[in-house]
């Protein structure tokens, strides 16, 4: 559907558990979107850093949402995952600590992903 699109999409999600219908959303906007074609990189920041780590995304349930843990499959699969340096560090977590592909930067990452030629971001 989408892609034939050159542009990316980054997706800064800063909620987790603590407000999960905007967590959820971050995460089905991204996951749509790698579905469609798009290149996509996603970011965990505040409490949403907790779903780098093994076994955090199964955790997580929201009634007629799709599975937090399918999601972040989906999104690891074809895209991007990266958890924000202060807050991995905020909460002890460091590059040993995440799931396979996912990478821990700080803002200056985030903002050369922003700000590239084609991307768009969103912040959930």
């Amino acid at each position: 559907m989408l892609g034939h699109m050159a542009r990316t999409l980054v997706v800064k999600v800063t909620a987790g558990a603590d407000a999960p219908e905007r967590c959820a959303q971050a995460f089905t906007v991204a996951a749509t979107a790698v579905a469609a074609g798009v290149d996509v990189s996603l970011w965990l920041t505040g409490e949403s850093t907790w779903f780098a780590l093994p076994g955090r995304a199964q955790q997580f349930d929201l009634p007629h949402s799709a599975p937090l843990a399918e999601l972040l499959h989906v999104i690891l699969t074809s895209g991007r995952v990266t958890a924000c340096t202060q807050c991995a560090a905020r909460r002890e977590i460091g590059p040993d600590d995440v799931l396979p592909g996912v990478r821990i930067a700080g803002a200056a990452v985030f903002v050369e992903e922003a700000l590239a030629e084609g991307a768009q971001a969103l912040v959930y």
